[in-house]
């Protein structure tokens, strides 16, 4: 019998853990760089007013450079220090020391963009003509120069950015109030035992066999949002309208446009994956009643969406078998990437299993000097697998993009980075579906796919359809109340999930739930990053070799480029409804092999 007692950190093998200690041999050797950091970095401030003479430009960023990498080493080792066992005191005050610091630090170099915005016009222009040592910084200074038009001068910039922390308080008072003062009452648990509902542990409730379990949680949890629903609409049209004033203040069109604007990505990707998806809703209607069929239910409630239709006995997979298996599942990936993935596990890029005090859930995080570390909570389940090969997408994603880019280029956007974990995750789950003999454990991971894109492309899209419609609404100056917020909610909840579901008045205050809806335009990038993999895997899986060669051009182009244009190597046009459209299409194959296994 397997002791269930948590470790401590000093009682796991050293072959488990990261070699973190490659950043920095001791915490001395930490101390000394990191004071070495707060002599240099001043000198930053010492460019200020002189960026367009050309030598001191180039000058500044070969500067710039020199002290970013080293803050980055002493920010990166301190903070995984601190998450190996976040009870330890002496990593817990490196971190607090190197937080409080990077915040002074930004102070130095806050100067650099509204200088470059302030040069007449031309001159930079005329400056990279004149120098070709400034042309590895091209892309970077025309980034730059594009926003020209939406930032302010220094007065209003430094205005906004004073009022910045009370134009964040709709966010802050959702958070508050939904985590802190709404309270959900108890209820009984599958054994009859009172326990407190909270939003925790609904998500465990709401997947119970006991469909009167579900039922009262699912009651509980949308009656007490109901309570408040018109203190909940006051605070996100508070948050629409401060969305709306940003864009207006910066001189673009609409809240949509400030979004996405200033990463270079058509407003078409955006309105084009609603349009897509709302001409492919009858997939998804058929699933809801595939579902219903298999649960055996009169009718299908908003509560039975999560439980699950095929159960299968939970088998422990070991840490060797899981990279056994992802490396089996990544075969189309190729020799090259196979080799990195391997040696990553080898030269201590993972940090494996749970120890006491260890920061919870999974990361892939480094710097352009470091490997890119990955933290797991590894748990000997299936779905630690998956972890496993997403994480390790993100680590190899960076390993190429620092082998290839600049420092400057090295980083990539969210909505490129999701692709790179996600196509890995694509190509496991098709080869273990592909590989798996036992019919039952087959349909278990059939639906584990089908419920994994039902969550990501089609959820984040109708809240992305919600969205628009609640900013589109306050830019023609139409307010909306809780009656309109639930209004809408309730019509896209009967649109998306069609005839055979029961749509329960008590869905109609989920729009008050989502956090995400206080990042403006944010949810749309995970059904768009899911869709892009699932193109690009589908592409690996039928074109092999030149199709891995593009992939992997892509991951060597870091922040190179705009994501569209980067995307677009590995053979993906977001800009086309395709992309989506190919998300659909394996959502509708996946779910036609579904109903055949079924039938047989």
């Amino acid at each position: 019998m397997e002791s269930k007692v948590v470790k401590k950190r000093e009682e796991i093998q050293e072959k488990d853990k990261w070699t973190v200690n490659e950043i920095y041999s001791s915490d001395e050797a930490w101390e000394k760089e990191y004071k070495e950091l707060q002599e240099e970095a001043p000198k930053l401030k010492e460019f200020e007013g002189k960026l367009g003479d050309g030598k001191t430009l180039i000058e500044y960023f070969e500067v710039n450079e020199k002290i970013s990498r080293k803050a980055e080493k002493v920010y990166i080792y301190a903070h995984l220090r601190s998450d190996e066992d976040t009870s330890n005191t002496t990593y817990q005050a490196m971190m607090n020391k190197i937080d409080a610091y990077m915040a002074e630090y930004a102070t130095y170099t806050a100067y650099v963009v509204p200088e470059i915005l302030s040069l007449p016009d031309g001159t930079i222009e005329k400056l990279m003509n004149e120098y070709k040592e400034l042309e590895p910084y091209k892309f970077l200074l025309e980034n730059i120069l594009k926003e020209k038009p939406h930032v302010l001068n220094k007065q209003e910039e430094e205005l906004l950015a004073a009022a910045s922390d009370c134009l964040d308080a709709p966010s802050a008072i959702h958070n508050i109030m939904t985590n802190a003062d709404m309270k959900f009452g108890n209820i009984k648990d599958e054994d009859g035992e009172v326990v407190e509902l909270t939003e925790g542990n609904y998500s465990s409730f709401i997947k119970s066999k006991d469909r009167e379990v579900r039922k009262v949680a699912f009651e509980k949890l949308f009656g007490e949002y109901k309570n408040f629903e018109n203190t909940l609409a006051t605070t996100l049209s508070s948050s629409i309208k401060v969305f709306n004033f940003g864009a207006k203040v910066r001189h673009y069109n609409s809240a949509l446009e400030a979004s996405l604007k200033p990463n270079d990505i058509p407003l078409e990707v955006y309105t084009n994956a609603i349009a897509t998806i709302d001409k492919n809703l009858s997939s998804l209607h058929r699933y809801v009643a595939l579902k219903k069929r298999l649960l055996g239910v009169d009718e299908m409630h908003m509560y039975d969406l999560y439980v699950p239709v095929i159960e299968v006995p939970k088998e422990r997979v070991e840490f060797d078998k899981a990279v056994e298996m992802a490396v089996e599942g990544l075969q189309p990936l190729g020799k090259e990437y196979l080799d990195i993935f391997q040696g990553g596990i080898n030269d201590g890029w993972i940090d494996k299993y749970i120890n006491k005090g260890k920061r919870g859930g999974a990361y892939s995080w480094g710097g352009y000097d470091t490997k890119p570390y990955v933290l797991l909570n590894y748990n000997y389940e299936l779905n630690d697998v998956s972890t496993l090969v997403h994480e390790m997408g993100h680590s190899i994603h960076s390993y190429y993009s620092r082998k290839e880019q600049s420092y400057y280029y090295a980083g990539y956007t969210l909505f490129c980075a999701e692709v790179a974990s996600t196509t890995n995750e694509a190509l496991l789950i098709h080869h273990l579906i592909n590989k798996e003999t036992d019919k039952k454990k087959k349909l278990y991971l059939i639906n584990q796919e089908l419920e994994q894109i039902r969550t990501t492309v089609f959820r984040q899209l109708m809240f992305a359809e919600f969205e628009l419609y609640t900013h589109e609404s306050f830019e023609k100056g139409i307010p909306l109340t809780a009656e309109d917020y639930n209004a809408k909610w309730h019509e896209l909840n009967v649109k998306y999930f069609g005839p055979d579901m029961v749509v329960d008045n008590d869905i109609d205050i989920e729009w008050a739930r989502i956090p995400h809806f206080y990042s403006d335009f944010y949810v749309y990038q995970y059904a768009t990053g899911f869709s892009a993999a699932v193109a690009i895997a589908e592409n690996i899986l039928q074109k092999g070799a030149p199709a891995v060669e593009n992939y992997l051009r892509f991951l060597s182009s870091g922040g190179s480029d705009f994501p569209v244009e980067l995307l677009k190597i590995a053979g993906v046009d977001l800009s086309k409804p395709d992309t989506v459209l190919s998300g659909m299409k394996v959502f509708e194959q996946t779910l036609q092999n579904f109903e055949e296994m079924i039938e047989k």
